[in-house]
Order: structure tokens, then C-alpha cells, then sequence
């Protein structure tokens, strides 16, 4: 064994190839011309500022030297050249002596022009290197040149040798190869090496004053150089025969060891004695196995070697642990402002119990021990303790002492106990992996790393060196070491259920060992060496005499991963998430194809991140060194790095592909295997400690591998998640925590698979008392969970259950109706692996009867009386109850009259998703109409039922999911599947309106059930359950919505979403009302609540004590305004066929009492009514559209320059509205006259280019009156003189758009209603009515009111309306079929009406206001012919970009011809049944309302109306 001082540094640089740079000796400057720098210095300023280190005060100590401190830079070193290996003898060849030199200049040059950053005084480095052809002994050429170089430096004029600080750099490399070897070589080698170079440091430390010497271990770099060049090195390097393993933990462990080695030789040496001299190690490790020859090799060029020395002396001794990267240069360090300093000879105590954090500005200094101690072994520990303690108080600086106590008697071993009351294998062999108990185990074994071999489990705290022992007997999946009350392993809690068990690992070896036994995990594992290690499983198992290969159930655990990560920057190809799982997959294979009876657990491999967080915590000690060698593309990069990004994408997706590769059913095709991922280790916390300090005690002593500590709790881990269903097993483990052992659940007993957790969605019920009442109640008020006998469900695809039971990647699937699954009815399996509403009660009745079974449509007999239907609207409701009560009726399994029923419904959703399609259709009024009429007839037909009304799924968190992971959801079917919900805007004016309806529909599902109307029966109840009201979606780590709650359509529930819903409708049905919970948290852990011995029923309003809450009055009948196409058109149009709604300039009315207002608002005074122009519905401008609904408010939405609407109750502010009290037909042209002159002579109308809208409704006192005259032509004459008034508007009047609005329904209208009303004032105002009493008179005042109808209807069609571009008349029929307003008790709404029980009130003129504006959108032959007098503020429609104009007959698409048909069809078209006006029929029924000062009702919130 012999020294070899820097041979390689030429070598390496004639391998690059470079040409030899130009030396000049000229101080001040960079004195290598053509050094290549850093790019990091090349492209700016030198980062570290020498302005930092406070007063530049000359150090008197080598412990506190700064960089401006140094003088001079020197090197020696042996340089040799090496021969050429094929021109000869060696001895022949001649070598010159420059060329040593040159490359020793380049390195100390850099080095140098670090230094002089600090203090350009520097002069040029010295390099003194051998001078013969063939090398001394190392030892002696050092010699000669420790010699030259102090010559030199007393020689030198522009040093002070006395008194200048001089860095001197000796370097050495071993030419033994056993440097790395494990053991007791080390310290041999060491102390070998350190005894040649004693003579050396001795001399120097005697002659040179004021010295720091690095002492260069260059033995790696030289290893790696000679790896690329040959043989070019000479001497030949010493062979070694290392006996130990020399796997990449071993070389990373015998490298630490090695530089500790040292680092206890130089602290117990003399050279640390003085203030002014020290030697320190300059260890150069490589962070990973170096590149392979073809590629690029490290230590590119000199520049790359002083950087990293450089770095090197700015680490304190002892924590110089960053290795060299073969492929990176790392940032350059800067000095710290203060002198801190660290001491190598702390690290001689043998299992390092002592660590002494410290930083330095400069160098990590030794320093000096008292001479008395001089001498001390390393291993004499408790003097040593003594010592440096009070060297401690020596320090100038705060220091920072870390004290580990190992416990006596090396580790400290974690046990526990089993207590579960069940112990007992199943009563026969079970043949299903399914039915698997834990005490049917009789073989177990294990795959993976080092972390399942154990290594280092067993070590004391400190003894690095150890962590090359596996400790398989204590490895937590597999190790069988005494037993569970002293070390907790998976082996040892089966070994508890069964005794019998084989296979597991005891004491310590490598997986080759017989202690192994079926542990044949391999230190050092990655995924790719799994097939090997299953293979050599799999033949031990059938060769072993032990072992029924064919009988015996096997447990198997396979762990890996944490190796792939920690390498995977090296090759992210090669590393990459599908070749991890790929290669996982080909030893799963083989387990699959050759083992029978197994159970294999699959862990996750753990969140590894959070080991960057015990690497960067100072006052926490670890071999850091180790840590990032060991895993390097974990440890190097920074925190807001790519690289780490990367990782910890690469890790989340190395368990994302593990959990797609088992749940893809892959191993799930035998009956006597599986595979069950257990999550355990996704979300890890690093432990703390108390002080909130990362907790080493958990790690061996690298803190990379697990102690004994970590291993148990990682067992207890382990088993937890066996026996935790699919779908619900814990995927974060606190280490922190006490060992927990649970016990299998006495109704499941079994190891949980994926098909015996059925998804893993069932529930425990911990209700005690389950009986029903002691005599079947005959209250609704008074019934318990076990008194329900029946459940029901109507809906549409929530409840149908699409796609519950879809696989997430099978979109198809979602048509399928999984019924069996649905919360609300479904019956499969039972409550234990399905929760569903039917399963919670039939675990109180089990003769519960109706529920749905397995897939269907709701017509087979498997859905029984699940009847809701895929698509379903609040319009299809009627047709389920319907369907729903005849089954009932049918079925001999239901006894309609005498069982109780529970019935949940469940609508709304389809209807948001189509509302935009017509918003009036879809009305939150149309909605509760439709859900209203299917409550009343279960209300009216179904004895014995309490009701169910569930909110529906809010829009918005259908819209998070759906557009929330364009990844995973078909977002190119949004249209598709739910149009008005997921294809608008954000921040979008008709998401706003969306929400807008979506919270209708909810305040009047809420009203309808809060109006009592269900509640006045014993029998029956409608109870609303709002969970559904805000539902909070589970957020993964990326921020995004976990889509594992829905379908594969993202808008489906799935079964994990169902199991949630089913346990929050029970939860609400037990929760009194008042007291609902209105939140469903899916992440939460809700609970199966159960009815208490004071409160056992199911809630209602009576036994719940609550009193629904009273209605606000209304404060106005004003509207919203949603409309997002509002602007103008971009010229003024000259067509009336492309009018805009914001193109009317001006607004104009012809009629009667209706159009003036009379009454719309209660007389204070006993005067005749007063005319409320300015409330008037198709003219009045008074407030604005959200006080006020009128025609001109909504136009002045698009156009707030509006003109000619009425304003206020004077004759001065009527505008343009021309109508008068008492008007009939024959006044109509003489109000047209009017109305043209009053244009004509107002100054502010441009009669000309001022586009016009003119409404005209006549009629009603011609129908009043016709029967002073029988005789007349009434019908003919009243369509002369409105088209007298037509032509005469036609003729004067450019750019007009003329409504006419069809006369309304008064005939029949009287019935008697009680005396209610006083006659006397109606009959007045109509005086036909005294003459309507029999049914032939009646007849005759229908047929009269149909023929008015009919004769104007045609006025849209006439030719003279159709031939100009600037004019037309657009017949408006909303009022063909008129309806009668009922209040909640069915009776006239008189709010809708005047006091005089004739004319329309304020209320009533908002609702034709809304009639007329929505027909004027609708298209001619299609328009609404009846009017929907129910209060809702969003009522009004929208112009679309589709269709932005007013329609009128040609912009409608009526072709001439059909247009001459269309009057008849359309006159035709109208129902015969239709009958009864709504104003006359007002007068005949409310008598009562007619009295002056009589009060008026609070106009109701829900409205119903009735066609008569």
C-alpha cells in the first residue's frame, strides 16, 4: 500500500484534451489567460460580497481566519505525467517537468482568483511538484517538494513568511483500492496513510508559521479518472479483495466511515494545537455512482475541482457532507458574516452521541485538543465526553451541543397486545380469498428494499456502520423476532391468530441467508428487480417441505419504490411512472399465474418529499453525507425547484398508477387471489418531536432507513389497512401516534378485498334500540325507523342510479342504472358493504319491502318502486306518482291502506340543465307548479306515508367537478349532457341568472312545503330534507375536485358519493326541523345517528314542535333584468323585421279603463277611481323595472332614452297614452288621430326615422254591452273600427310596430262563489252581466267573446300590414286563454285585482306586462296563448344572438301562403274547453272585496291557476 499525491490532476485535464493555457505571474488580475469560469460568474458579478464579514481586522487565530486574511496560495502534490502505455519502456520514456506544474497552476490559479475577491494582494500560487522520470515513493516526493515550497516562501519578497496567513493544499490519493472497503480498513488505511504523510505535516507545522493546510483526499476522483483513461495511471493501483458487501449503501456508509476515519485521526493528532497552523480533510465523494465512460466524465476541467474545493472549506469540519455531482456544479459558497467554528476531533467519539452544530466564514477549522488528551483512543468514550465538554468552554463562540442517549441496552423494542375476542380461523378452509380470516394465514413473506430487509432496524443510535445489518426479524411486514409483546411486526400479529405460521424472517443476513426464509427483499431494490425477486419467492415456496404450496393460504407483502424515486433524475425514462408500475406488474404477474390461495398487500410507496425536511433541519443530527448519496434527486435540488416539482409528480403518479394497475381488475380473475393496494404510506407526516424538531428516533442511524420504532408502527399500520374496506382504508399515518392494533369486525370478519368491500361504501349501525312501536301507529308524528314498511323513490337519473357502479375510465357505462346502488331506494347487499337508505331501515325492519335490486330501467321488475326516470322534469313527476301508487295498489307484497311508506323525491336538476333552452317554461313558478301537483295527489291517494322532498344537486357544484379536471370529465359533451349548466362563462351574466333560477326553485320548494298544505292529515307528511343544499366537495393535493365521487361523466354520483348521500338523509330524517343540517361535507365522516329513547321518531313539524316561519309581504311587483343581448343594432334598422328591442325610441297605447290604470292602486278617498297611467302595463314609466314591471320599464332596460310612456295619475303626464275610461272599438280611430297629432307636434319625436311601438287592447266594454243591442253585427264592426285605427297608423306613422292584444275570457266567469262578492259596482261597470245568469245566456256571451277573438287574430297576416318594410301589426294572444289566479286555499286571488273587483291592481299589471313583453319575443304561430299569473320575478325572456328581434310574420319564417292559412289553424287551435274570463269571473265571486276600507289579503308567494 502506498501514498500517490494528485496523480490524476493532469490526467484528467490531458483526457479533455485541452490546450495548456499561458501562465503569467503579473498580480492583481487573473492570472490564467483563457481559464474558462463558471457560467455563474461568467454572466455576473461574483456573488459573494466581502463587504459581509464586518472590519477587516487580521485574525490572530487559524480557528477564525477569513478570506481576506490570506496571503498566499500553494499546492503540493506529486503531478506526475503518465506514460504512454504503448511506446515502450517506462523507465526510457523522458517526461518533462512542466507539465505537473502546469496543471497544479491551473487548479491553485482559480483557487487563487477565488481569494483575491477578498484581497487582490494575493500574489501568483505556487505549485511544487516532482522532478524525476520515474516517481519516488509518494512520501518521499512530498517530502521534497514540503521542502522546496518553504524555500520558496522564505524567498519570496512579497510575502511576510512570519506573518502572512499562506493556504497550503497537499494532495493525495490512496494507491490502495481498499480505501472503501467496509470494517476495520478503514482505520487502518487511514492511519497508514496519515503515518506516510506525518513527516510532511510535521515539517510543515514546525517551519511554516501562520498556516492552513487542506489536506486533498482526491482517492475517488482518481478511481473515477483511471475508469476513463485506462491504465494510463502509474503506479498500477493496489488490488483489494474487499470481503464484505459492496452494494451502493455499503460504498456510501464506508465513505462516511472513511472521512470519519479521518476526521478522528487529524482531531487526536498535534496539528490542531497551535493558534496558527491546522490541518483539515477535504474529502471528494460523488453523490452517485459515476457516469459510464461514453459519457461526459466529472471534473470537466480545473475551474469544476477549485470550485468545489473551495466549497468545501466553507463547510465546517464534520458536515462536509454535499458529495460531488458528476453532472452539476453546485452554486458557489460565500462566508458568513461571523466566526463560527466546527471541530473535527467531535467526531471521535465511535458512535458520534455528540454533534456540535457550527457554520464557518471560511474554513471548517480543527481545532486543538488539550495535550493531555492528545494521546485518547477514539473509542475512549466517557474521558472523551469530559474532554470535549470542556473544550466547549474554551470556544470563543456560541456552539450548540445535541446530546442522543442511547437506551441501555442498545435499541429501544416497541411491542403490544392483541386482545381481539376473535382468534379463530374459519370453520372450514375457506376456498375465497374474499372469506379470508386473519388466523387462516399459515405462510407469509415479503418483496422489496431495504426498508422490508430490515437494515439498520436493529442499530444503536450512532453505529452507522451497523445500518449494513439487516435486521430481517424486525422488518414490519415479515419479521418473526420473539414475539408481538416485544417487537410488533405483521409476522407476529398473525403469529397471534395462528401460531402455525411460517415463513416470516428472524435475526439478521442478506435475503440468501436460511434466516431469511421468504423475506427476499433486497437492499437496494428497485421496481425493475421485483420479477427476480418474486421468481426466487415463488421457487422457495414449492421447494420448501414446510409448506402446502397448494392448500396454505400465503400473505404476501410487496414495498417499493423509495430507491426508483430517489434515482429517477438520473434517467426519468428509465424511472418513469409506467415502467415502475409496468415492472410492479410483471411480479404480480408471476404471483398470479403460479401461486395459488394468496393474499398480497400492495403498499404504496410512502410520500418521500418530506425526507428533505429532517435533511435541511441543522439542529436535528444526520449523516447528511449518506442522505444525499443515498438519494440524491430527493435531497440536491432546491424547494421552488423543477426538479423537485418533478419528483412530486413522479411520486403522486407512481401511486396513482398503482392503484389503476389493481383496480383495473387484473388480478381479480381467480377466486382464490388478490391484490389490495394499502394506502398507508401516501400522506406522511415526518414525526416530531416535542419541541417540533423532525424526530431522528423513528430512523436508523443514516436517517434514510427505519428504526425499530418506525418498523412497528408501520406494522400496526399495515394491518389496520388489511382490514379496512376498499375505499375507506387510512392513506395518511401518523408515526407519532401509540401503536394501535384493531380488531376484524365481528360481522366481517375477513381480510377486505375488493369485492368484499363492494367499493368499500357500507356502514355500521350502532342503534341498540331497533323495535318498532308496540302497536302500529296511526300518526305520521308518531312513527318510528321499524314501523316503515315500504320505501318509494321518484326522480330522474340521481335517483335511477346512472353510473354508481361505472369503472372511472367507462363513460358507456353511466347509461346503466345501478337501482340497487341509488341512496334513497337501492337494495343490494346489506348495509355492511352498501349504504343505502333501504339497508339503514331494514336493519331496524327486516321485512322492509319496495326497494330497487341490481340495474334496470324503472319499468322492470327489479326497480319495484323505484320509479324515478333517467331525464327526468318536474313535468314528469305526475307520470311517476301515477305509475308509483298503481304498483302499490297491484302488488300483493304492499298493503296500500295499512303499511307505512316512506317516499323520497328527488327533481330539478334536468330542468336547470334545459332552462335557458325558455326560461319561462322553466320557471321556478312552472316547477313548483308541476312538483306541487304530484304532492297533492300522493296527499289526496296515498294513506300512511311521510314524504321525503330532497333538494336537488346545486348547478355550480356539478359545473367545479365537470370543468374542474378537463382531464378526466368529457368536457366536449357538455352541451350534451347538461347545456344550461356547463357551457356558460364564468363571471358570466348567465351563470348569474342560473344561479338566480337555481335558488328559485329552491325558496319554493321550501314555500310549498311551509304553506302547510300537506300537513292536514294524520296520515301523511311532506318533510323537506335540504343536506343537498350546500354540498362541499373534497379537494386532492393538486387543488382539484376528487372526481372519485362522480361517474366517469363527472356529473353522475358515485357509489362513494351515494353512501354519503344515503347516510346524510338519514341523518336529516332523525334531525328535528329547524335543527336540519343544511351541508353535505362529502369528506367527512358522517355518522349513523340514531333515534334516541326521548326522541324515537322520524321527524315531522308537530313533533318537532316548529312552527313554519310567516311569509314576508311582498314589497313590490317588479322584475329582474338577466338580459345579456341588450345593445342596439349597429345602424338604425330600416326593416321592421330586424327591430331590436333597443332600437324603440318611442312607446304609445290606444284602449280603455285597462290601459289607463284605473285602480291599480286603492283610493284613499270616497272619489271615483283615479287612473295610474304610470303603472299602466304596456305604457306606464313610473320607478323602474325593479319596482315597477311595465312594457316601457323593460324597453328602457335596453334603451334608457325611452319616450312617450306615461308617468304619475295627471292628464299632463299621460304621454302618449291616448286610451279612455270607457272606450269601446268604434273610439279607436279617433285615439289613432290623436296619437298621430301628438307625435306629430312633440318636439322630441323625429316622426321620421324614431322608431315607434304602439299597443292596442280593446273590447272589454264592447263584450260589457252587447246585450243593450243583440241585434248588431257587435263582431263585425268591432274588427272595422280597429282596422280603421290600423290603416289610419299605417298611413301616418313610418317605423311602427303595432301590438294588438286579443280581447280577454269574460264570459262565464260568474259562479256564485258564496255572496263573496258585491255585484252591485261590477254589474254597473257591466251591465251584460245581469243578463248572464243561465247557462244558454252564458253560452251566448262565449260565443260572442270567441268572435272578437277570431275576428282580430288574422290582423298579423293581412296583406296591407305585410307590404312595408317600416310597418307592422303583430296580434299578441296571450290573453286567448284566460286563467283565473288562485290563492293557496283555491279560491280568486283578489290581489291580482282593483277594489272594484273589475279593473287590474298594480299586481296584475306587472303579470300583463310580463305576458306582453314574452309574446312580443315569441315567434308568430307560435306564441303562448294563456296568461301565468304566479308571482316570480325572473319571468321575463331574453332576445338571444340566435334571435334578437321583435318577431313579427316574415322574421317568423310564415311563407305568403301559409300565411293566408294561419288564421284559421291558429283560431281553431284554440281549446274549445278554455271558457272562463278572468275579470268577470272576478266580479261574480268576490263580492266582499268590493267594499270601501275592506282590508286586502297579503298577496301570496306560491299562486296556482286553474283553466275555466
Amino acid at each position: 500500500m502506498g501514498l500517490r499525491p494528485g496523480v490524476f490532476l493532469l490526467e484528467l485535464l490531458l483526457l479533455l484534451g485541452q490546450g495548456t493555457p499561458q501562465v503569467h505571474t503579473s498580480l492583481g488580475r487573473n492570472t490564467l489567460e483563457g481559464q474558462l469560469w463558471p457560467e455563474t460568474l461568467k454572466n455576473s458579478p461574483f456573488p459573494c460580497n466581502p463587504n459581509k464579514l464586518g472590519v477587516n481586522m487580521p485574525s490572530e487565530s487559524v480557528h477564525s481566519l477569513k478570506p481576506s486574511d490570506i496571503k498566499f496560495v500553494a499546492a503540493i502534490g506529486n503531478l506526475e505525467i503518465p506514460p504512454d502505455p504503448g511506446t515502450g519502456d517506462l523507465e526510457k520514456q523522458e517526461w518533462t517537468e512542466e507539465r505537473p506544474q502546469q496543471v497544479c497552476m491551473e487548479v491553485m490559479t482559480v483557487l487563487s482568483d477565488i481569494i483575491r475577491h477578498f484581497n487582490p494582494s494575493v500574489p501568483m500560487p505556487v505549485c511544487h511538484t516532482g522532478k524525476t522520470v520515474v516517481p519516488h515513493d509518494g512520501a518521499n516526493d512530498l517530502w521534497i517538494q514540503a521542502q522546496e515550497l518553504v524555500r520558496n516562501m522564505k524567498d519570496n519578497l512579497q510575502l511576510d513568511f512570519q506573518l502572512d496567513w499562506k493556504l497550503i493544499n497537499v494532495f493525495f490519493s490512496n494507491a490502495s483500492q481498499c480505501y472503501l472497503c467496509p470494517s476495520a480498513q478503514q482505520n487502518g488505511l487511514a492511519a497508514g496513510s496519515m503515518d506516510e504523510l506525518m513527516g510532511v505535516l510535521d515539517y510543515l507545522q514546525q517551519e511554516v508559521p501562520r498556516a492552513f493546510v487542506n489536506l486533498v483526499d482526491l482517492s475517488e476522483v482518481a478511481e473515477v479518472s483511471r475508469r476513463y483513461q485506462g491504465t494510463w495511471l502509474s503506479p498500477v493501483p493496489e488490488p483489494c479483495n474487499c470481503s464484505e458487501e459492496t452494494s451502493r449503501l455499503a460504498k456510501v456508509v464506508m465513505q462516511w466511515s472513511y472521512q470519519e476515519a479521518w476526521n478522528s485521526l487529524l482531531a487526536s493528532s498535534r496539528y490542531s494545537e497551535q493558534e496558527s497552523f491546522t490541518v483539515v480533510f477535504q474529502p471528494f465523494f460523488y453523490e452517485t455512482t459515476p457516469s459510464l465512460p461514453s459519457e461526459d466524465p466529472p471534473l470537466q476541467d480545473s475551474t469544476t475541482l477549485a470550485w468545489h474545493l473551495w466549497n468545501r472549506m466553507m463547510e465546517p469540519a464534520g458536515e462536509k457532507d454535499e458529495p460531488l455531482s458528476a453532472k452539476h456544479r453546485r452554486p458557489m459558497k460565500c462566508p458568513s458574516q461571523f466566526c463560527i467554528h466546527s471541530r473535527p476531533d467531535v467526531y471521535s467519539c465511535g458512535p458520534r452521541e455528540l454533534f456540535q452544530q457550527n457554520s464557518s466564514p471560511l474554513y471548517a477549522c480543527g481545532r486543538h485538543r488539550n495535550k493531555a488528551t492528545a494521546h485518547l483512543a477514539p473509542n475512549a468514550a466517557p474521558t472523551y465526553l469530559l474532554w470535549v465538554l470542556a473544550l466547549c468552554l474554551r470556544c470563543r463562540f456560541q456552539t450548540f451541543l445535541y446530546l442522543r442517549v442511547a437506551k441501555k441496552g442498545g435499541m429501544v423494542r416497541e411491542g403490544t397486545e392483541i386482545r381481539c375476542p376473535d382468534k379463530d380461523p374459519s370453520d372450514t378452509v375457506p376456498t375465497s380469498v374474499h372469506r379470508l380470516k386473519p388466523a387462516d394465514i399459515n405462510v407469509i413473506g415479503a418483496l422489496g428494499d431495504s426498508l422490508t430487509a430490515g437494515n439498520g432496524a436493529g442499530s444503536t443510535p450512532g453505529n452507522i456502520l451497523d445500518v449494513l445489518t439487516q435486521y430481517r426479524g424486525l422488518s414490519w411486514s415479515v419479521g418473526g423476532d420473539e414475539s408481538v409483546s416485544t417487537v410488533t411486526t405483521l409476522a407476529n400479529i398473525l403469529r397471534e391468530f395462528n401460531p402455525s405460521l411460517k415463513g416470516f424472517s428472524v435475526g439478521t443476513g442478506k435475503e440468501t441467508s436460511s434466516n431469511a426464509f421468504l423475506n427476499q427483499a433486497v437492499a437496494g431494490g428497485r421496481a425493475m428487480d421485483l420479477p427476480v425477486q418474486a421468481r426466487r419467492l415463488v421457487d422457495l415456496m414449492k421447494n420448501d417441505t414446510r409448506i402446502h404450496f397448494q392448500e396454505d393460504w400465503k400473505i404476501i407483502t410487496l414495498f417499493i419504490g423509495g430507491n426508483d424515486l430517489c434515482d429517477f433524475c438520473s434517467d426519468p425514462v428509465h424511472y418513469s411512472p409506467q415502467n415502475f408500475t409496468d415492472n410492479i406488474g410483471k411480479a404480480l404477474d408471476i404471483l398470479h399465474a403460479e401461486v395459488p390461495r394468496a393474499f398480497v398487500n400492495l403498499v404504496t410507496v410512502l410520500e418521500i418529499v418530506n425526507l428533505r425536511e429532517l435533511y435541511q433541519e441543522k439542529k436535528v443530527y444526520c449523516p447528511r453525507m449518506i442522505l444525499r448519496s443515498l438519494c440524491p434527486c430527493v435531497l440536491k435540488f432546491d424547494d421552488n425547484s423543477t426538479e423537485l416539482a418533478t419528483l412530486i409528480e413522479f411520486n403522486k403518479k407512481f401511486q396513482e398508477k398503482t392503484h389503476q394497475l389493481i383496480e383495473s381488475g387484473r388480478y381479480d380473475t381467480r377466486e382464490d387471489f388478490t391484490v389490495v393496494v394499502q394506502p398507508f404510506f401516501e400522506n406522511v407526516d415526518l414525526p416530531k418531536t416535542s419541541e417540533g424538531l423532525p424526530d431522528n428516533s423513528f430512523f436508523a442511524p443514516d436517517c434514510f432507513h427505519f428504526s425499530s420504532k418506525s418498523h412497528s408502527r408501520a406494522a400496526s399500520a399495515l394491518w389496520n389497512n388489511m382490514l379496512e374496506p376498499v375505499g375507506q382504508k387510512t392513506t395518511r399515518h401518523k408515526f407519532e401516534n401509540e401503536i394501535n392494533i384493531t380488531c376484524p369486525n365481528q360481522v366481517q370478519p375477513f381480510l377486505r378485498t375488493y369485492k368484499n368491500s363492494v367499493q368499500g361504501h357500507g356502514t355500521w349501525l350502532p342503534c341498540r334500540d331497533r323495535a318498532p312501536s308496540a302497536s302500529p301507529p296511526t300518526s305520521v308524528h308518531a312513527l318510528r325507523p321499524a314501523d316503515i314498511q315500504v320505501v318509494a323513490a321518484l326522480g330522474d337519473s340521481l335517483t335511477a342510479g346512472n353510473g354508481i357502479g361505472s369503472k372511472p375510465d367507462d363513460l358507456p357505462d353511466v347509461t346503466t342504472q345501478y337501482r340497487g346502488l341509488s341512496y334513497s331506494s337501492g337494495g343490494d347487499g346489506f348495509l355492511e358493504n352498501v349504504t343505502t337508505l333501504p339497508n339503514i331501515l331494514r336493519e331496524f325492519n327486516r321485512n322492509l319491502t319496495g326497494y330497487a335490486v341490481g340495474t334496470g330501467d324503472a319499468s322492470d321488475m327489479n326497480a319495484f318502486l323505484n320509479q324515478a326516470v333517467p331525464g327526468a322534469k318536474a313535468e314528469d313527476l305526475m307520470s311517476q306518482v301515477q305509475t308509483l301508487m298503481q304498483k302499490m295498489k297491484d302488488d300483493h307484497r304492499v298493503n296500500f291502506r295499512e303499511d307505512w311508506k316512506v317516499i323520497t323525491v328527488l327533481i330539478g336538476g334536468r330542468d336547470l340543465c334545459d332552462y335557458c333552452t325558455d326560461s319561462n317554461l322553466y320557471s321556478a313558478a312552472n316547477f313548483v307548479d308541476h312538483l306541487r301537483d304530484a304532492l297533492d295527489v300522493l296527499h289526496r291517494e296515498v294513506p300512511r306515508a311521510l314524504v321525503n322532498l330532497v333538494d336537488f344537486l346545486n348547478p355550480s357544484v356539478m359545473r367545479q367537478v365537470f370543468l374542474g379536471n378537463p382531464d378526466k370529465c368529457p368536457v366536449q359533451q357538455a352541451s350534451i349532457l347538461c347545456n344550461c349548466v356547463l357551457t356558460l362563462r364564468e363571471n358570466s351574466q348567465e351563470l348569474a341568472r342560473l344561479e338566480s333560477f337555481s335558488r328559485a326553485y329552491q325558496s319554493s320548494m321550501r314555500e310549498l312545503v311551509e304553506s302547510g298544505r300537506y300537513d292536514t292529515r294524520e296520515d301523511f307528511s311532506v318533510v323537506l330534507q335540504p343536506f343537498f343544499q350546500n354540498v362541499q366537495l373534497p379537494v386532492l393535493a393538486d387543488g382539484l375536485p376528487d372526481t372519485s365521487f362522480f361517474a366517469p361523466d363527472c356529473i353522475h354520483p358515485s357509489q362513494k358519493f351515494h353512501s354519503q348521500l344515503a347516510r346524510a338523509l338519514w341523518a336529516n330524517m332523525l334531525e328535528p326541523l329547524g335543527s336540519k343540517t343544511e351541508t353535505l361535507d362529502l369528506r367527512a365522516e358522517i355518522p349513523i345517528t340514531c333515534p334516541t329513547q326521548n326522541e324515537p321518531f322520524l321527524r315531522t313539524p308537530r313533533n318537532s314542535n316548529y312552527t313554519y316561519p310567516t311569509k314576508p309581504a311582498t314589497e313590490n311587483w317588479g322584475s329582474d333584468f338577466v338580459c345579456t343581448e341588450w345593445k342596439a343594432s349597429n345602424s338604425v334598422p330600416t326593416s321592421v323585421h330586424q327591430l331590436q328591442p333597443a332600437d324603440i325610441k318611442v312607446v304609445a297605447a290606444l284602449g280603455d279603463s285597462l290601459t289607463t290604470a284605473v285602480g291599480a292602486r286603492p283610493n284613499n278617498s270616497s272619489d271615483l277611481p283615479t287612473s295610474w297611467r304610470g303603472l299602466s302595463w304596456s305604457i306606464g314609466g313610473d320607478g323602474n323595472l325593479e319596482t315597477h314591471t311595465t312594457l316601457p320599464n323593460i324597453l328602457k332596460k335596453f334603451n334608457p332614452y325611452l319616450l312617450g310612456f306615461s308617468t304619475g295619475t295627471l292628464e299632463g303626464t299621460a304621454g302618449l297614452n291616448v286610451a279612455a275610461e270607457g272606450a269601446r272599438a268604434r273610439d279607436m280611430p279617433a285615439q289613432a288621430w290623436d296619437l298621430v297629432e301628438r307625435m306629430k307636434n312633440s318636439p322630441d319625436i323625429n316622426l321620421e326615422k324614431d322608431w315607434k311601438l304602439v299597443t292596442l287592447f280593446i273590447g272589454g266594454n264592447d263584450l260589457c254591452h252587447y246585450c243593450e243591442n243583440p241585434e248588431a253585427h257587435l263582431a263585425t264592426e268591432y274588427v272595422q273600427h280597429i282596422q280603421q285605427a290600423l290603416d289610419i297608423l299605417s298611413q301616418e306613422l313610418p317605423r311602427t310596430f303595432v301590438n294588438v292584444v286579443e280581447v280577454m275570457e269574460l264570459a262565464s266567469l260568474y259562479q256564485g262563489q258564496g255572496g263573496k262578492c258585491a255585484m252591485l259596482p261590477a254589474q254597473n261597470n257591466c251591465t251584460c252581466l245581469r243578463h248572464s245568469q243561465s247557462s244558454l245566456e252564458k253560452q251566448e256571451l262565449k260565443k260572442v267573446n270567441w268572435n272578437l277573438q277570431n275576428g282580430i287574430s288574422s290582423f298579423s297576416y293581412w296583406h296591407q300590414y305585410t307590404q312595408r318594410e317600416d310597418f307592422t301589426v303583430v296580434v299578441q294572444p296571450f290573453f286567448q286563454n284566460t286563467l283565473i289566479p288562485l290563492n293557496e286555499r283555491g279560491d280568486t286571488d283578489l290581489t291580482f285585482f282593483s277594489e272594484d273587483c273589475f279593473h287590474f291592481s298594480d299586481r296584475g299589471h306587472a303579470e300583463m306586462a310580463i305576458a306582453l313583453w314574452n309574446n312580443m319575443l315569441e315567434p308568430v304561430g307560435r306564441k303562448t296563448t294563456s296568461n301565468n299569473f304566479t308571482h316570480s320575478r325572473a319571468k321575463l325572456k331574453c332576445p338571444s344572438p340566435e334571435s334578437p328581434y321583435l318577431y313579427t310574420l316574415r322574421n317568423s319564417q310564415l311563407l305568403p301562403d301559409q300565411a293566408e292559412e294561419a288564421p284559421n289553424v291558429l283560431y281553431w287551435a284554440v281549446p274549445v274547453a278554455a271558457g272562463v274570463g278572468l275579470v268577470v269571473g272576478v266580479i261574480g265571486t268576490v263580492v266582499w272585496r268590493c267594499r270601501r276600507g275592506g282590508r286586502r289579503e297579503d298577496p301570496p308567494m306560491s299562486l296556482r291557476t286553474v283553466a275555466l
